[in-house]
Order: C-alpha cells, then sequence, then structure tokens
C-alpha cells in the first residue's frame, strides 16, 4: 500500500490515514435520477475522503443540502455517449453556474486519482482552480483527460445502468439531452467503516 506523507483525520471513525492513492471509499452518497420521465433511479457513490477529503466534504454537503442548496432538482445539462455525463448547475443549468460551500470556487486539491475506468466522479472546472458545485461521470476509462486538470474523488458503487441508460438520451449540438436528466432527490448514505474499490472496471 503506497502512501503520502501528508496525514488527515477521518473524523466520523476517529482514525488518521494517510493522503493515499488507494481508493478507500469514506463516504457514500446517492443520486435518485430520472432519465426522460421515467421514475427515477438511483446510483450510489464511494467517495474517496482519505485522498481529496476537501472536495468530497463539498460533494456531500451538496448531495445533503445541509447548507440550503445543492443538486435535488438540478439536471445532468451536458451528456455524450460513450463519454461522460455532467451535472451539478444548481444555478443556470447551463454549465456555467453553481457554487461551492467554500465560496464560487475552491482549489484543485489534487489530481491523485485518475480516469481509471467507467463510474469514475470527478470535479468540473473553468480551469484552474475553478471547482465549484459541477461534476461529471465517466463511462470509459479517459487517459486524454489525465493531465492534471481535474480531481477525481470517487466512483460509482451501483447505478451504472442509469448512467448508460441517461447516456442514451438524444442530445442538441451542445450535448444538452432533449429529454431531461433530471436528479430529483440526493443525499448520503450510512458506512460502518471504511472500504477499498478496484480502480478499474465498473460496478454495476
Amino acid at each position: 500500500m503506497k502512501f503520502f506523507a501528508l496525514l488527515l483525520l477521518v473524523s466520523s471513525w476517529r482514525a488518521s490515514y494517510a493522503v493515499t492513492d488507494e481508493a478507500i471509499v469514506t463516504e457514500t452518497v446517492y443520486l435518485d435520477v430520472e432519465v426522460g420521465g421515467a421514475p427515477a433511479e438511483r446510483i450510489e457513490m464511494g467517495l474517496f475522503g482519505a485522498t481529496s477529503p476537501k472536495t468530497v466534504r463539498n460533494f456531500v454537503a451538496l448531495a445533503t443540502h445541509e447548507k440550503g442548496y445543492g443538486y435535488r432538482g438540478t439536471i445532468f445539462h451536458r451528456v455524450i455517449n460513450n463519454f461522460m455525463m455532467q451535472g451539478g448547475d444548481f444555478t443556470s443549468a447551463n454549465g456555467t453556474g453553481g457554487y461551492s460551500i467554500y465560496g464560487t470556487y475552491f482549489r484543485d486539491e489534487n489530481f491523485i486519482m485518475k480516469h481509471y475506468g467507467p463510474g469514475w466522479v470527478c470535479m468540473a472546472n473553468a480551469g484552474p482552480d475553478t471547482n465549484g458545485s459541477q461534476f461529471y461521470i465517466t463511462a470509459v476509462k479517459c487517459p486524454w483527460l489525465d493531465d492534471d486538470t481535474h480531481t477525481c474523488f470517487g466512483k460509482v458503487l451501483k447505478g451504472m445502468s442509469t448512467v448508460y441508460k441517461a447516456m442514451k438520451t438524444p442530445t442538441d449540438s451542445k450535448d444538452r439531452p432533449s429529454t431531461p436528466v433530471v436528479i430529483r432527490d440526493s443525499g448520503r448514505l450510512p458506512l460502518t467503516k471504511p472500504f477499498v474499490v478496484e480502480k478499474d472496471g465498473a460496478l454495476l
């Protein structure tokens, strides 16, 4: 197991972890996603708070609406089949808005995790140190994105079939779905203790 020097506290279990390139799930969240007006289906994600604690804290807070704003009722405004789906813009719904719990933007935390395969959850941005609320979920391995520009901080644990379904939605010339892909509900799931997931391959 490879560790980096910086130490952090994962307070939920009162245990210390080194910032690591292992995919250690320390938080689990869900998005209930409606595709084309059909009943919402759940996507469950494991988040790597031992690697990117600030980014994970932001995502959990937006999923739970603990600050009074977040992902519920928002859309995936950009969907590209066999690539990724992007959402999280809760102010403009077009990729120009949203903000973090720390302010409009927060700095890139690190680029330890890469786009290893389907189901990786990463921050979308408008350039260096412009992380807000927008994120994307990959459908494939994306080595061309491993250029130290996006913080990857989680992976889909269940519900990749819903991701693939959403990606088959017809889109316009700007990759916007012709029928909405909507996050009807979102929140935090109970987690007894951290666990490690494989980086490669999809978890259905």
